[in-house]
């Protein structure tokens, strides 16, 4: 049976110019970067060219970059430790529609007495600069917003954003997990003073991410137990996933106008075709413009306003063979509608008949022709069991 993954946003495949960069690092130079000898000493020099090339890549110092495990950590690590240090200040700003690796973090630091603010998103999931002016106070500790939505692919303004933190004296996070290597994003130019990202969203190894301190930032390590990273991160350090990090980004970064081009082209293809052959209604939920190309979310209905499941929509797909998501998460046996599309104020069946396709590298227009062709076909046979 056929394959085509359409799912990118969740993971994508080890590029093979990254596997073979790593390679040697699973073999023969198997050292502890922060062993004396010369295996372990190996391991730290290609270690340290792994970080120049990183924060080159995103205009940063070395000493800015700290190797994690991928962006949950990273985001953990961000989040506690700027408020271990913010004394009286105990309230953190951030949206509905972030990961929840940043809504969880700060979830659980209620426990410690933090007060979660939550500026307001548009109905397209953009988080503007005023939304953040309206809620931040002298109480404020800190502010995280993402820079591209994981599941509608909004991109947020994080510069214009910046200068209301700077405004008022408070560091800003963005969980660029979703941008980093698809979009431009410099840090300097951004302004942000953390950022945190992840390896196995552009085509590196899973199990690697980074997380970027801005110098003079106020911030404790979160995790402990070794003098690894300057102190900043306990752990043996995962040389081949950094020296792949490093690679996926150098090979995104230049390839990444050739991307953005090819992605619209599938994106254009998709609504035209969805137009042409789909016997039903789709709706695309989120930006109609500022948003990345590889990103569509998607709702479906027919003639008479009846939805259908997402959650079912995406396994009748499997079984034709195509790997898409969606923004529904199973629990206690429930099927919600995603916090993402409640977050910008959908109506709830429209919500859960979502599914999300997520462009790759490796898809062609023929991949596009097919999704159309198969989904239609299963909507055809879900709509006349409804």
């Amino acid at each position: 049976m056929r394959t085509v993954y359409l799912d990118h946003a969740a993971t994508t495949p080890l590029d093979e110019r990254v596997l073979e960069t790593m390679l040697p690092f699973l073999k023969d130079n198997y050292g502890n970067a922060n062993s004396p000898h010369h295996l372990g000493q190996k391991s730290k020099v290609i270690v340290e060219d792994a970080r120049e090339k990183v924060a080159a890549l995103i205009g940063a110092e070395p000493s800015e970059i700290i190797f994690t495990s991928g962006g949950t950590e990273s985001d953990n690590a961000v989040i506690k430790g700027v408020l271990a240090v913010s004394g009286d200040k105990n309230e953190v700003i951030t949206s509905e529609l972030e990961h929840h690796a940043v809504l969880h973090t700060v979830e659980l630091a209620k426990m410690q007495g933090v007060k979660p603010v939550f500026a307001k998103a548009r109905n397209c999931g953009t988080i503007t600069a005023d939304a953040v002016k309206e809620v931040i106070t002298d109480k404020t500790a800190l502010v995280t917003i993402m820079h591209v939505n994981n599941e509608i692919g909004t991109i947020n303004p994080l510069k214009e954003i910046t200068e209301v933190c700077r405004e008022h004296g408070v560091p800003f996070h963005s969980d660029t997990v979703q941008s980093l290597g698809k979009i431009p994003l410099n840090v300097k130019d951004l302004g942000v003073d953390f950022l945190s990202g992840s390896a196995h969203k552009i085509y590196g190894p899973k199990g690697a991410g980074i997380m970027y301190v801005k110098n003079g930032s106020r911030w404790i390590p979160w995790m402990n137990g070794g003098s690894q990273e300057r102190r900043r991160r306990g752990g043996t350090l995962n040389v081949p996933g950094i020296v792949g990090f490093a690679k996926a980004l150098e090979l995104a970064v230049s390839e990444m106008d050739e991307h953005q081009k090819h992605f619209k082209r599938l994106r254009s293809l998709l609504l035209e075709m969805m137009d042409e052959k789909l016997g039903f209604n789709y709706t695309v939920n989120g930006p109609k413009e500022n948003g990345v190309p590889h990103i569509v979310n998607l709702s479906f209905s027919d003639e008479q306003g009846k939805f259908i499941d997402g959650e079912m929509l995406l396994l009748n797909l499997d079984i034709e063979g195509i790997c898409v998501s969606n923004g529904s998460a199973c629990t206690s046996g429930a099927v919600e509608p995603s916090h993402v599309l409640n977050g910008i104020g959908m109506e709830e069946g429209l919500a859960k008949s979502s599914i999300r396709i997520s462009f790759g590298k490796q898809n062609t227009e023929d991949d596009v022709r097919y999704f159309v062709e198969k989904l239609d076909a299963v909507l055809n046979r879900m709509f006349s069991l409804a």
